[in-house]
């Protein structure tokens, strides 16, 4: 009996849940979407970020704004990654002004699918979606008066952070592992690797030392040979790590499998887990665990993914594609709306990166983040800051 009512006191606070929804829904009465601007910025670097299949020298991002007749706006950050997805800044521009501006003129932010439906039919465009997905649902709380962590599902108040560690030489990586965990707590790191694995093994081995009690898994970006991904991969999960994320090219599809027989740790998906049915099909064959990217999957989708993870028992963490402040909050909101994610930290701490933003960062203490009370994202874009980076003025 006692299960029997706490199920039914469950489902009364679902009840009272959707009841407050809709009366804060009609008392906002009809808010809609009037303008949808792609504003280039360029945000310095304190250095510059290197991986096995990129480097970021400036952060080359589009701030997507989407104003409403209620005078409340609606933001999201759009990180290009012409080396991953295709998307460049000026590609991500002009589908924000071509193809989704014209079509969300006039759509209802509180109903997502229609304007889903409306905006329907673009492809290869996953960041500029995506940022048009997070702005509609930041302006979507705003008109609700509640955060989009809650409107999501509101399974924390707040998330533990993981901090990504870029290639440099072990030694400096050791620092930059150990000044995050000094000064903020992180005790979570995710090592970019796919160089030579002699370099590799050092680069975490210096970090272990480092940071004893870190807890460490490693991302080699395709950047790997089978060769060199069976020497470093072996030596790396001796050290401890606890997944290693795309250790080959994804078209050696038999050595992804080889890889995911011979380790006992999880062969985790990211460039491979793009979309839904990426996912669907990576976790039928190799991958057993997935990076969720709020930044290609906004919302819906990524809450699609987790729930296929779940289904099949795939572990799931929420991934970062070096977001500035703006899409670190997006990921927090995401990660905070879930019991299953926010058991695990959030990679949110890229932002740390930046010497300059265009809102207000994350304050990260003993490793953990808190979520906004404050509607929506919880953010506002500093006008000087912006004036600052943008650069079509």
């Amino acid at each position: 009996m006692r299960g029997e009512r706490a199920h039914h006191h469950e489902l009364g606070l679902v009840s009272v849940q959707i009841d407050n929804l809709a009366a804060r829904a009609s008392a906002a009465g009809a808010v809609r979407v009037v303008a949808v601007e792609a504003i280039p910025v360029a945000l310095p670097l304190r250095h510059p970020v290197s991986f096995a299949s990129g480097l970021i020298q400036t952060a080359d991002n589009v701030l997507v704004r989407i104003h409403s007749d209620a005078g409340l706006v609606g933001c999201a950050e759009a990180q290009p990654r012409p080396y991953t997805y295709g998307e460049t800044q000026e590609s991500i521009i002009r589908a924000v002004r071509e193809w989704f501006a014209p079509r969300l003129e006039g759509c209802d932010p509180l109903a997502p699918e229609r304007a889903r439906s409306r905006c329907a039919g673009l492809k290869g465009h996953l960041c500029a979606s995506a940022a048009i997905e997070v702005a509609l649902a930041d302006l979507a709380g705003q008109v609700l008066r509640i955060p989009c962590a809650v409107m999501l599902g509101g399974a924390t108040d707040s998330v533990l952070v993981a901090s990504m560690v870029s290639f440099a030489e072990p030694a400096v990586m050791a620092h930059e592992a150990a000044e995050a965990h000094d000064r903020y707590g992180i005790s979570t790191f995710k090592v970019k690797v796919g160089r030579e694995p002699h370099l590799d093994v050092a680069a975490v081995a210096a970090i272990r030392d480092a940071v004893p009690d870190a807890a460490v898994y490693v991302d080699a970006n395709r950047g790997w040979t089978l060769e060199q991904a069976r020497e470093a991969g072996d030596q790396l999960i001796e050290l401890g790590v606890l997944a290693i994320e795309e250790p080959l090219d994804l078209a050696d599809k038999p050595g992804r499998r080889e890889l995911a027989a011979r380790w006992d740790v999880p062969l985790a998906g990211d460039e491979s887990c793009l979309t839904l049915s990426d996912v669907a099909r990576e976790l039928a064959g190799p991958v057993s665990r997935v990076s969720i990217k709020v930044a290609r999957t906004a919302f819906a989708q990524s809450k699609d993914i987790l729930a296929h993870c779940r289904a099949v028992g795939a572990d799931a963490v929420v991934g970062s594609q070096y977001e500035g402040a703006l899409g670190a909050w997006a990921s927090i909101a995401f990660a905070a709306s879930s019991r299953t994610l926010c058991q695990l930290p959030v990679e949110a701490a890229n932002f740390l990166d930046l010497a300059a933003d265009l809102v207000e960062p994350p304050r990260i203490v003993d490793g953990r983040v808190r979520v906004p009370d404050a509607a929506g994202l919880g953010i506002t874009v500093d006008p000087d800051a912006l004036a600052g980076y943008r650069m079509d003025e």
